[in-house]
């Protein structure tokens, strides 16, 4: 059984997604917050899982703050950490201790649009196709290596709401898959940084771009 530590500072919808997914061979084990009044501690409480909060407003520094959330982790023998919403930058220290078990979901195909306000920039790019991509973290923002992504159409008249709205669906969608790849062992990252999938001989890679538009290979190879 792989214990899992998810890291929140809201509502965390991918969070309630993950633990709704109901992963076989995986526990978990915490949910932990930065924010004393996020929503989704309360989800996680209701579900039986502990919850604990490091705020980090009582921290001088990052590296105070991420010292304490590594104890906080560390207390649940995680085999993976999960960010699920959780807006604090880390320190590269932090990333070191949990190198190869700790992932992300951004909203957007990186590596376009990093850092914040990716649905407003992809709407004044004008793109159409827009996105989410599951990633591992490294000390980079956003530039781990990516282990999936979806893709959403951009569609004539969508606003910021509108289209976030949609990659959130899709967020939803291959968060628990990435982390069930990794649970089941099925994932790796060579030297180059790229991400591999071993697929079971009776279980065909699954298609993890939206319905309305032709697979490009997502972030698995």
């Amino acid at each position: 059984m792989k214990s899992i530590v998810i890291l929140i500072s809201g509502r965390g919808s991918n969070m309630e997604a993950i633990v709704r997914s109901r992963i076989p061979g995986a526990r978990i084990a915490a949910v932990i917050s930065n924010r004393p009044q996020a929503p989704g501690i309360v989800f996680a409480r209701e579900h039986g899982i502990d919850t604990a909060v490091v705020d980090h407003t009582a921290y001088p520094d990052r590296e105070g703050f991420d010292a304490a959330l590594i104890e906080a982790i560390d207390a649940h023998r995680p085999d993976l950490v999960v960010l699920a919403g959780f807006m604090r930058l880390l320190t590269a220290g932090f990333v070191r201790h949990y190198e190869g078990r700790l992932l992300n979901i951004h909203p957007s195909l990186l590596p376009a649009f990093t850092g914040l306000n990716t649905h407003r920039r992809a709407l004044e790019a004008g793109v159409r196709v827009h996105g989410t991509t599951v990633h591992f973290v490294t000390a980079e923002l956003d530039c781990g290596p990516i282990v999936v992504q979806a893709a959403v159409e951009v569609r004539c008249g969508d606003d910021e709401a509108a289209l976030a709205a949609r990659v959130l669906e899709q967020e939803h969608r291959i968060y628990p898959q990435a982390v069930r790849w990794f649970v089941d062992g099925r994932l790796s990252i060579d030297a180059h940084g790229r991400v591999s999938l071993r697929d079971a001989p009776d279980e065909p890679l699954p298609a993890l771009v939206s319905p309305r538009l032709e697979p490009s290979g997502g972030g698995v190879s």
